[in-house]
């Protein structure tokens, strides 16, 4: 459990640990991460920690939840003025290779949390994917794509998203191996090849396009991007 700030100086120091530790998360593994070199990035003293978090435990859950809330805030963010369900696809899946590009911590920390925090790890899954379910099941209402299953289908879109991002953002290019700092966005050729796909299997009639969303894809160099916030 953690200590909810009483003032704003309260509140910008909780968040210089919060961003401290995930850039120590994220660099060092959650084994060789410690208190104390999460306040030295902070540039805090060690008793001050204690003020906000009961321990690194603590604190990684509530990495774990800020970059969940805040990759969540920008795929929604960039998707909430499509036209349809696959421009939404669109802008949303920009949105969330942007947000990766610019914070790879998400999936180093991620990944760790399957090891160390399961609990955090299946919450972070399961917040992005019910908000997903939601918005297949009204795009289906409306025919805007096929029926189907749609917990499947929003496992499913996550789980592209997920390996495509890491293949391309996270990896170089030639080792195949985590890279630090900010990261190459998804190519285009790539990004297109996937939504074709995405479109295609989400398409109200087998094999078809409905509505196609604006993009090099249908002609057109229009997209809508999000900005993480």
């Amino acid at each position: 459990m953690s200590a909810v700030p009483r003032t704003a100086r309260g509140t910008r120091t909780r968040a210089k640990l919060l961003q401290a530790a995930e850039t120590v998360f994220a660099s060092v593994g959650y084994h060789e991460a410690s208190i104390v070199k999460i306040t030295e990035e902070a540039g805090v003293g060690l008793g001050t920690f204690y003020l906000y978090f009961e321990g690194k435990q603590t604190i990684f859950d509530e990495v774990v939840e800020d970059l969940n809330r805040r990759v969540r805030h920008a795929m929604t963010d960039a998707a909430r003025s499509a036209g349809n369900r696959l421009a939404a696809e669109r802008a949303g899946f920009r949105a969330f290779f942007k947000f990766t590009a610019e914070h790879p911590a998400l999936y180093r920390i991620i990944r760790q949390a399957e090891f160390v925090s399961p609990g955090a790890l299946r919450l972070h899954y399961t917040r992005i994917v019910n908000g997903y379910i939601e918005g297949l099941k009204a795009a289906q209402l409306s025919g805007e794509v096929r029926e189907m299953d749609p917990t499947v289908a929003a496992w499913a879109l996550m789980g592209i998203g997920e390996l495509i991002g890491m293949r391309w953002v996270l990896w170089d290019e030639e080792g195949a191996e985590p890279a630090q700092g900010p990261r190459p966005d998804v190519p285009e050729e790539v990004f297109e090849e996937m939504m074709q796909f995405i479109e295609r299997a989400l398409a109200p009639t087998p094999g078809g396009t409905a509505n196609p969303a604006p993009g090099p894809a249908s002609g057109t160099n229009q997209t809508q991007e999000g900005t993480a916030p």
